[in-house]
């Protein structure tokens, strides 16, 4: 499948600061992009550069005061895996692959450690697999409205949980902490998301099942097969589409991602595995 997506961001830089921007799209055997095309307004150098392990796209840019625009645009080819969820099984702790372990710790928004006694109530008598964790996102789509305002940039999965009110990044957060305090890896993820509305940057969430990650999202707000996968990491603090050093005010933000296939994705109840390691 191929779609067209991008962004396009404007700032009001009030002194000499230092951007790191994950926009573009990650590059691997399932997700392929075809043509691209970055304009920075007005023309800074610029560092590009990759993180190994999640294959995650950076562009550093030294900014002076002023303003600041970055259009980005890419054409990409997906290929989405299909899996029988049926198949996936839980790996314990003693057999899981050394480079997952991380990803069952508590991270700065993802308090497992916190909400264990309620993860055991919910879901500890649960069948394990691929269903406990569709059984996660259940929960948080029937338990935790989808409000936008009601939440920013310090708002952790347990203040989600007591709060009962979110948007895609605390879904994914109250995801990652269920699961890891089930011992089931847990990371999030950054996309740009087909079908989504109003167009943003998508957060969601993947668990570690067999020998793989698999993607899930509690939102429901656009098919998993349409997104495009951009960064990842514990939580939100690893895959943020900018991180500023300095003073900065974003003004405006347009997202977009559209399908060039004349049979667009829907949802399915297929497992779909990540395009990462």
């Amino acid at each position: 499948m191929k779609f067209k997506v991008g962004c396009e961001l404007s700032y009001s830089v009030s002194s000499d600061s230092i951007f790191l921007f994950n926009i573009a799209p990650v590059r691997n055997n399932h997700q392929t992009i075809l043509e691209e095309n970055l304009i920075i307004t007005p023309t800074l150098p610029h560092e590009d550069y990759e993180l190994p392990h999640f294959n995650s796209q950076y562009i550093r840019i030294q900014c002076p005061a002023g303003e600041l625009a970055i259009s980005y645009q890419a054409t990409v080819e997906s290929f989405p895996m299909q899996v029988d969820p049926e198949l996936l099984y839980e790996v314990p702790p003693a057999k899981l692959p050394i480079e997952t372990l991380p990803y069952l710790n508590p991270s700065r928004y993802c308090q497992s450690d916190r909400l264990s006694r309620l993860t055991q109530y919910e879901f500890g008598n649960l069948v394990p697999g691929y269903s406990r964790v569709t059984a996660i996102c259940n929960w948080i789509y029937e338990n935790v409205a989808y409000l936008s305002g009601t939440t920013d940039a310090q708002t952790s999965a347990f203040d989600t949980v007591t709060e009962r009110a979110g948007v895609c990044r605390d879904f994914a957060h109250l995801g990652i902490a269920f699961c890891r305090a089930l011992n089931i890896p847990a990371r999030f993820v950054s996309n740009y998301s087909y079908g989504l509305y109003p167009p943003d940057f998508h957060a969601i969430f993947e668990a570690y099942l067999g020998d793989r990650w698999y993607l899930f999202d509690p939102t429901r707000l656009a098919p998993i097969e349409g997104l495009i996968r951009i960064g990842a990491g514990r939580d939100a603090a690893d895959a943020a589409f900018a991180t500023i050093w300095g003073s900065a005010l974003l003004k405006t933000m347009n997202v977009y991602a559209d399908c060039l296939d004349p049979q667009p994705p829907t949802h399915t109840t297929k497992a779909i595995a990540s395009t990462s390691t």
